[in-house]
């Protein structure tokens, strides 16, 4: 089963995005996979969906918070992704 493709979406000067990363970091880390970073900033089209939402985590495409990354309920969901125990 591949890894599920994890995005960070941010913004430039954006005190919740430090935050979010550091989430993102500490599951991802955690479950021993990777993720990357998009910023608003640099892509017209992100900037416009999520103009209002930033930080955003999407898996394999889907939105699955915003603002305030919840890991408890991040981890839940790459488990899921991967196979493994919830």
């Amino acid at each position: 089963m591949p890894n599920p493709d994890v995005v960070l979406i941010t913004k430039a000067d954006c005190h919740l995005c430090s935050a979010a990363r550091a989430a993102v970091d500490r599951v991802t880390a955690g479950l021993g996979i990777g993720w990357r970073e998009q910023s608003v900033d640099d892509d017209a089209e992100l900037r416009e969906r999520f103009a209002e939402e930033i930080p955003v985590v999407l898996v394999d495409g889907v939105q699955r918070d915003f603002w305030k990354i919840d890991e408890v309920r991040l981890e839940r969901t790459l488990r899921r992704a991967l196979g493994r125990p919830v």
